[in-house]
C-alpha cells in the first residue's frame, strides 16, 4: 500500500500538472495574417503580376491548404499613380506564415514574372504587413453579403497611434470597449479585426469590412457615425486621441479571389 507521503506528493502533481500544462493546451486559437501590397506604376506591371497570381500564386497556395486567400485591388487604381493589388492571407500559425515564401517558391513555374529582368520588373516594390487577430475576433470571417459581386466593396482600414501605448488603448476600444460589437451589431460584415505586429506603419491595427455596395457602405458609416453606444464610447475620456491618422481603401475583389 501507498504510504501516506506517497499519496500526498501524487495529489499534489495531480493538482500541479493541469495547472502548468493544461493551460497551454486550452489556449484558445487566435489568427495570424499576411498582407502583401504589390505596388506598380503601369498597367503593363498589374497585367503581369495578376498572371502569376493568378496560375501560379494562387494555386500554389490551394497545394498548401491555404484555401480563403483574399485578392483585391483598389477602386480607383486606374487613375493612381501607385497602382496596388493587395493579397490577404489568413494563417492559424506565425510559424507557418513565416515559412510560406519558402514553400511557395518551390512551386513556382518559369513565368514572365518569375524572369523578370532588372529592368523590366513586374512590380516596383513588395510590401508584407504581418498581423495578429483580436482577441476578441480570434477568426477571420468570410464576408456574409449578397448582389452583384461587380458591385461588393471591401473596406480595408489602418489605425495608426502616435505611442505604442496609445495604439494599444485603441485595441482595448475594439476588445473590452466592444468596439467590434457595434460593427456587428449593424452588420458591417468584418473579414478580419488585428494589430500589426511587422510593418511600415507601425505601431498601427487593421480591419476589413465588406458590402453590398459602396452606397449600402456610406449608408452603414452614417448610421455607424449616430449610433448612441458609439457616441457614448467614443466620447470616454480613456480612448480620446487614440488614433493620430487613418488610411481607407475601397476594394474590389478581383475575379480570381476566394473571398
Amino acid at each position: 500500500m501507498a504510504s501516506q507521503k506517497q499519496i500526498i506528493f501524487l495529489l499534489f502533481i495531480s493538482i500541479l500538472f493541469p495547472a502548468v500544462y493544461g493551460a497551454g493546451q486550452h489556449k484558445k486559437s487566435i489568427d495570424f495574417y499576411q498582407i502583401k501590397v504589390y505596388h506598380c506604376k503601369s498597367n503593363e506591371q498589374i497585367s503581369l503580376t495578376e498572371q502569376f497570381l493568378k496560375e501560379d500564386y494562387l494555386p500554389a497556395l490551394h497545394q498548401l491548404k491555404y484555401n480563403k486567400i483574399g485578392v483585391f485591388k483598389p477602386i480607383d487604381n486606374d487613375t493612381s499613380a501607385d497602382k496596388r493589388i493587395i493579397i490577404f492571407i489568413p494563417s492559424s500559425s506565425l510559424d507557418a506564415i513565416m515559412a510560406l515564401d519558402d514553400k511557395i517558391a518551390d512551386k513556382m513555374h518559369l513565368s514572365d514574372y518569375v524572369n523578370a529582368t532588372f529592368n523590366n520588373p513586374p512590380y516596383q516594390r513588395i510590401e508584407t504587413i504581418i498581423l495578429k487577430a483580436f482577441k476578441n475576433s480570434p477568426h477571420f470571417s468570410l464576408p456574409n453579403i449578397t448582389g452583384s459581386e461587380n458591385e461588393r466593396v471591401y473596406e480595408l482600414r489602418s489605425y495608426e497611434g502616435a505611442t505604442e501605448k496609445l495604439e494599444r488603448k485603441k485595441v482595448f476600444m475594439f476588445n473590452e470597449g466592444n468596439e467590434i460589437g457595434i460593427f456587428s451589431t449593424l452588420k458591417f460584415n468584418p473579414v478580419f479585426y488585428a494589430q500589426v505586429i511587422a510593418g511600415s506603419h507601425m505601431p498601427n491595427l487593421m480591419y476589413m469590412t465588406s458590402f453590398i455596395s459602396l452606397k449600402e457602405r456610406d449608408e452603414h458609416w452614417k448610421t455607424f457615425s449616430s449610433f448612441p453606444e458609439w457616441k457614448r464610447l467614443s466620447s470616454l475620456p480613456e480612448y480620446q486621441n487614440t488614433v493620430s491618422k487613418h488610411d481607407i481603401i475601397l476594394l474590389h475583389a478581383t475575379e480570381y479571389s476566394d473571398l
